[in-house]
């Protein structure tokens, strides 16, 4: 029997991303340019600490996904996590961004070990919350619908902090701290509400889909999903649409402060490039809002796949563009900006909704079901997605010559704009490609949710 889910339940769900993506979007956007213009840490080091603790990090995805399967407590499998992970993910969140004052080599230490914290503690608490849409409903579009206000919060996370980063931090910098320390004041307001949204998601949400009664099995877990062609899929797709995020996300802050630089702009005057980068995230941010938001009509009307895929190419082509723009044509840079936000925007609440028909799936054909494994590995492909987008952006600026806080040459200038440009559009071709052999439609899940039902009861 499926349960139609109440707004306010959905709106509490959408909490726990808006926790979560304002430190997210810290990481893609903020945290490779404070580790190389700030802490001074060279940028083919960044990559390499990120490619090293993010490899680390992905293998405590399925990890966690089955020590939340096999979570017992009368609170439900998967929300006790963010109630007991939320304040630490908000005190190390604050670490990550700190820097003690111990030298070259103390600093990347420092950096490696906060980080791979910071990592594992987000797997702890987001692995259960993205299983969590997996047992509050069973209604595939009733999932949709979650998914759409997962990402209205996270969008929403997102906007709120690019709009107001750039402000905090001059602030702080005003108040007499040095950039350093602005960083962490700054992340220090995010931490106290990220974990006052974790708790609300925990307190409005209710988990309701009882699976079958099973044997728990970590090797048959791990087979059932090994023999499971459609998560691989969907796993190379995520990591796909991730690359193209990340590389996107990693990039704006040098694209802008090298390449764009401060403009004069009609009826606003002189505006300073760090200004003009936060308009760009938070127009990004607000596109990807609109996408969520056409996510649910569009995948009704012409399927998760089809929508999935025309994205992408759509996004594709249009990063392309990007790459032929003039750095003086304001209005071009943020005109395609819309667009590829609002493509970006569209897959990944559909990203989350196939995973969820994936857990089912499985169930389905194995009489076992395993969600927070199924969706730990959801969480796996965004970390492998970003792991390599993050490495792959240190290691670019490095080839291509690039200097902080220094006049670039025309080589590091050519490999900023490749990597906001045709580097990601090579990502999004590519997940448009792993989704060809895609077979999950909605009608056929429509049979495979109403056999599970009968089974279930």
């Amino acid at each position: 029997m499926n349960e139609q889910i109440k707004l306010k339940e959905k709106i509490g769900y959408g909490f726990g991303d808006f926790a979560s993506s304002m430190f997210w979007k810290l990481f893609s956007m903020f945290l490779m340019i404070y580790y190389t213009d700030v802490v001074e840490i060279s940028p083919a080091s960044v990559g390499t600490m990120f490619l090293l603790t993010r490899l680390w990090d992905g293998l405590n995805d399925p990890i966690m996904g089955i020590i939340s399967d096999r979570t017992r407590t009368s609170m439900g499998k998967f929300r006790p996590y963010l109630l007991w992970v939320a304040i630490p993910f908000g005190i190390i969140g604050v670490l990550t961004f700190s820097s003690p004052d111990f030298g070259p080599s103390g600093k990347l230490l420092y950096a490696y070990v906060t980080y791979t914290m910071m990592m594992m503690v987000y797997t702890a608490i987001n692995v259960p919350y993205s299983s969590l849409m997996g047992v509050m409903t069973s209604d595939t579009k009733e999932r949709t619908s979650l998914a759409s206000f997962r990402f209205i919060g996270a969008y929403s996370g997102g906007i709120f902090m690019t709009a107001t980063v750039p402000y905090l931090l001059d602030y702080f910098r005003n108040s007499g701290a040095n950039d350093a320390q602005s960083y962490q004041y700054t992340v220090g307001i995010y931490a106290v509400l990220a974990a006052f949204f974790f708790i609300m998601t925990f307190l409005w949400t209710k988990e309701r889909v009882k699976p079958l009664e099973q044997k728990t099995s970590i090797k048959k877990d791990l087979k059932d999903l090994a023999k499971n062609g459609q998560w691989f899929i969907m796993l190379g797709a995520g990591i796909a649409v991730l690359i193209f995020n990340s590389l996107r996300d990693g990039s704006i802050m040098y694209y802008f402060k090298y390449f764009v630089k401060d403009q004069t702009l009609a009826y606003f005057g002189e505006v300073q490039w760090d200004k003009l980068a936060g308009a760009y995230m938070t127009l990004w941010l607000v596109t990807n809002l609109v996408g969520v938001l056409l996510a649910k009509p569009a995948s009704a009307k012409f399927g998760k796949k089809t929508v999935f895929m025309a994205a992408m190419l759509i996004a594709a082509i249009f990063s392309v563009l990007f790459y032929f723009v003039d750095p003086n044509s304001i209005g071009v840079i943020f005109g395609l900006n819309i667009i590829m936000g609002v493509c970006s925007g569209i897959v990944l609440p559909l990203i989350w909704s196939m995973y969820a028909d994936i857990a089912d799936y499985s169930e389905w054909k194995t009489g076992r079901r395993a969600t927070g494994l199924v969706f730990s590995s959801s969480s796996m492909s965004q970390k492998m997605g970003w792991t390599l987008g993050g490495a792959i952006t240190g290691w670019l600026l490095s080839a291509y010559g690039f200097e902080a806080n220094a006049e670039q040459t025309l080589e590091s200038l050519e490999g900023i704009r490749l990597m906001i440009t045709i580097y990601p559009a090579a990502g999004a071709v590519l997940s448009a490609l792993f989704l060809i052999k895609y077979k999950l439609s909605d009608n056929y899940m429509k049979g495979i949710s109403d056999d599970l039902d009968d089974r279930r009861s």
